[in-house]
């Protein structure tokens, strides 16, 4: 369900940058416009029972022409600042998010102009206001995700020990296609296993979270499903499962960091965590080989291979020591005989 874009405000001296953070939106498509319970925004059409946000094709260099509504649920008037933005993949969860007013904007979010970037609504009415989208010549083909925002400027009361406020907006999401041709590619990077095992073998749980890279390469927006394997010692199947905690998109160059636990991990075994994601058209899986081994036996280990080391160094040291006085007695022996007087006839 669409939530409402949410900027931190702070005191006035770090106003300026609280208001340069990412600002995040609804974390799924959803059949219906985006809405906080006080104010909405979508598309024109939408009243007639149209779309919930804009889906627009056009080639490089074209302009189209629309609309968006801005409706006021409240019992007094209310003004906003409407500006486009460009949406990008939070790093936490990969939900859908866009940047903020101030920030630097390279595609939907530049190429949209709209009539007023301040309107009022009058209380329980709406505003509708023409916008146009220039896409340039040079223009990438494939994907190009943003919003129309509306934010209400006002901060609200400081809560909290440390006097923070909240600035809100709402976002009507924009799916722009520039026509030509389109490249899906996934990858899966930065695998990592890292490991929790009791001390003592038997006596407790053992876990494994296990982190990745989700990377789409190509310049369409992907809906990614990632399958996890795990492998023991001689193939032992471990573990099979489909993971759950993805985005619902994954947009063009975009990057996101995630984690999966695998509680009852094994706590001594040699294997291979494998990962496979997919999408429309691509596919891509990687691996990495872990070893589990209890701190007690690994402790055990390390101490036999320490003293094993130590007495393997003390017998080369006796060996040399032999050595060397083996040497030194046959130079004594050959001095000797070399000094002694000759034999009398």
């Amino acid at each position: 369900m669409p939530q409402p874009a949410r900027y931190a405000a702070l005191p006035a001296p770090a106003l300026a940058l609280i208001l340069a953070l990412l600002t995040a939106l609804a974390p799924a498509p959803a059949a219906r416009a985006a809405d906080n319970g006080e104010w909405s925004v979508f598309p024109a059409a939408s009243e007639l029972g149209g779309r919930p946000y804009f889906y627009l094709s056009a080639d490089p260099g074209r302009t189209i022409a629309d609309r968006v509504t801005v409706a006021n649920r409240t019992a007094a008037p209310l003004t906003f600042r409407l500006y486009a933005a460009d949406a990008y993949n939070t790093a936490r969860d990969g939900g859908f998010a866009v940047r903020s007013r101030s920030e630097r904007q390279r595609g939907v979010g530049r190429w949209i102009t709209p009539e007023r970037d301040r309107v009022t609504v009058p209380a329980r009415g709406s505003v509708t206001v023409p916008y146009t989208l220039t896409v340039p010549e040079g223009a990438e083909p494939g994907d190009h995700a943003g919003a129309l925002v509306a934010l209400d400027e006002r901060i609200g009361p400081a809560k909290g020990r440390v006097a923070m406020g909240v600035q809100r907006a709402v976002g009507a999401r924009v799916y722009l296609r520039v026509n030509g041709p389109t490249v899906p590619a996934i990858s899966v990077e930065r695998l990592r296993i890292t490991q929790s095992r009791p001390l003592v073998p038997g006596t407790g749980e053992s876990s494994a979270l296990i982190s990745y890279t989700l990377h789409n390469r190509g310049n369409v927006t992907l809906n990614p499903k990632v399958a996890l394997k795990a492998e023991g010692l001689f193939g032992r199947d471990l573990l099979t499962r489909d993971l759950k905690r993805l985005p619902a998109e994954l947009l063009p160059r975009q990057k996101i960091r995630l984690t999966e636990r695998w509680a009852g991990s094994p706590q001594l075994d040699w294997g291979e965590v494998r990962l496979t994601a997919s999408a429309r058209d691509t596919r891509e899986t990687a691996g990495v080989s872990f070893l589990a081994l209890p701190w007690l036996v690994a402790v055990a280990l390390l101490t036999a291979l320490l003293a094993a080391a130590v007495g393997l160094r003390l017998r080369r040291r006796r060996r040399r020591r032999r050595g060397r006085g083996g040497r030194r007695g046959a130079a004594l022996r050959f001095r000797r005989h070399r000094t002694a007087p000759p034999h009398p006839l």
